[in-house]
């Protein structure tokens, strides 16, 4: 796998730069139908201060400091409704769902929250190709940077125990937590599934489907762009930010995935520095392990 030989200065540098604007976090109580759960409306600075929206969902008059899993949300989706997020809470861990900034349309699960940056260059629909001209301008670093600013809200939040934060997530979801496991090594575990965003030469290449397919689109009109556009996804690839994960880690793959390969899944998994275990579903697509993956994550959890 090629790597930029600035990578973890490029991250440093662009975690540094956010750390300078406080996290404001904003945080009001929600009335819902949830007789053992309470729920919170959050909002918190992300990356260049802008508003991130989540949700927090919490064991009702549980004792506190709770473990807390921050789960970030796949492609297109949103935050949802706070009722959408119950399995962990019941579990006696508290839930924050972190919005994913300009997504969250049509009939899947809404979101709330905007992308005020904009794009700098020529785009394809979708994200995968926005700011694809340079690793600064790229999407993905505001996201990421979101993603790992909302688990320092986690670890600030009353009630919360720092010392057992689990980032997870599914495809892109997956790939936003295999990110932040890449980038912190405070965490207590992460659950990666079926990971989107991981070796990007290799799925743009192998795969017609979308959303990596969205790259390819892009370069069959920027003919000339392939190096740089892949030279800016160097940045942002999950299997150069799995060899730096070292907290324990639970992957799930899919043997017919056409949407994230599995060969780049494993690319990832295989580079994983911490304590790891994947779970192989043969005769699933995209949807992987389903509701018997949650049941992995609950005993995962559990050891934690």
């Amino acid at each position: 796998m090629p790597e930029p030989a600035d990578f973890d200065e490029f991250w440093k540098s662009t975690l540094t730069d956010a750390a300078a604007h406080d996290l404001d976090v904003r945080i009001e109580p929600v009335a819902t139908d949830l007789v053992t759960l309470e729920a919170f409306d959050l909002v918190f600075a992300g990356f260049g201060g802008h508003p991130i929206k989540a949700w927090l969902i919490k064991p009702k008059g549980v004792e506190g400091p709770l473990p807390c899993v921050v789960e970030y949300i796949g492609y297109s989706g949103g935050r949802s409704y706070p009722w959408a997020h119950t399995t962990f809470p019941a579990a006696g861990w508290a839930h924050l769902v972190m919005d994913t900034r300009g997504q969250g349309f049509g009939n899947w699960q809404p979101g709330d929250t905007g992308d005020p940056y904009g794009t700098t260059g020529p785009t394809n629909k979708g994200w995968m190709t926005q700011g694809l001209e340079a690793p600064e301008h790229y999407y993905y670093r505001r996201v990421f940077t979101d993603a790992h600013r909302a688990v320092d809200v986690a670890k600030g939040l009353d009630g919360i125990d720092p010392d057992r934060i689990v980032v997870a997530g599914g495809s892109q979801g997956g790939g936003i937590a295999q990110a932040v496991g890449g980038l912190r090594d405070d965490l207590a575990g992460a659950m990666i599934d079926v990971p989107f965003l991981t070796y990007f030469r290799r799925a743009a290449t192998i795969t017609d489907s979308y959303p990596y397919k969205e790259i390819g689109e892009f370069l069959s009109g920027q003919r000339l762009s392939e190096e740089r556009a892949f030279a800016t996804l160097d940045y942002f690839d999950g299997v150069n930010f799995a060899a730096r994960g070292t907290a324990p880690a639970l992957y799930s793959v899919a043997l017919m995935d056409d949407i994230c390969p599995p060969s780049t899944v494993f690319a990832a998994y295989n580079r994983w520095q911490g304590e790891k275990r994947i779970s192989v579903w043969p005769w699933n697509g995209h949807e992987g392990g389903g509701i018997l993956q949650r049941g992995e994550h609950l005993k995962f959890l559990a050891e934690k």
